[in-house]
């Protein structure tokens, strides 16, 4: 690989942005492709969205016959729960088994216990105090909102919208999340962002308890991850 090339990605990479080096099997020539950069005029637009979407690598053919080789490099996908209650707990086990990175945040350290989470990095401390230094938020990190208080919730909620997140749930009923929506419209947050919030949270399973809620909200996170519309993975 051509060393330009190389610390271009490398650097890609570091930064928690999705790239695809696209090789032509020929001619051993390379390319990349910025997820944030993709054109949709490119002829490989749409074998190129998907890639981003499935992080699959793998080999197309042209129309002419020649012959690419995909590798795709896209960021562990993360969620960030803010909220160490027994949703998160039974979350927590399952996220990472389905290959998510998790980390847990809540201020109240009655709950936020290592004996709770064991393994799972911990901040018992406030959002706005950990998360623009420490743990951060991007287009491949999902932000699960549970504490049922909105001096806690609020914040990150807001963050994760501009921040592009590709998944914003919110624990509550409509009437919770109605009243949610005005204090961040008077906050400034965009409308068409405040309307990505999921919430109530989680798919609609009939879910009852902790365990079967944090299944539902599993769920609709991987949904928003793999079925990310090529507008916003290119957005």
């Amino acid at each position: 690989m051509d060393r330009g090339l190389l610390e271009t990605l490398n650097a890609e990479r570091r930064a928690r942005r999705a790239v695809i080096r696209v090789t032509n099997l020929a001619t051993g020539a390379e390319r990349l492709v910025r997820e944030a950069e993709l054109d949709p005029a490119d002829p490989l637009g749409a074998e190129l969205a998907g890639r981003f979407r499935s992080a699959k690598s793998g080999m197309v053919e042209t129309a002419d016959g020649g012959r690419l080789f995909l590798t795709v490099h896209v960021p562990p996908p993360r969620l960030v729960c803010i909220g160490a209650v027994h949703i998160t707990q039974a979350l927590a086990p399952m996220a990472r088994m389905a290959g998510f990175d998790v980390t847990v945040i809540d201020p109240r350290t009655a709950f936020a216990t290592e004996a709770r989470f064991e393994g799972v990095p911990l901040y018992p401390d406030w959002p706005d105090d950990v998360i623009p230094g420490k743990v951060g938020l991007d287009a491949y990190t999902g932000l699960v909102a549970v504490t049922h208080d909105p001096k806690i919730d609020d914040w990150p909620i807001a963050r994760a919208l501009e921040a592009g997140s590709f998944y914003v749930g919110a624990l509550g009923s409509r009437k919770t999340h109605a009243k949610r929506v005005e204090r961040l419209t008077a906050a400034g947050v965009d409308p068409a962002a405040i309307g990505r919030i999921a919430a109530p949270i989680g798919l609609d399973i009939g879910a009852q308890s902790p365990a079967e809620i944090a299944v539902a909200v599993l769920a609709q996170a991987i949904q928003a991850l793999r079925r990310r519309p090529a507008a916003d993975a290119a957005s």
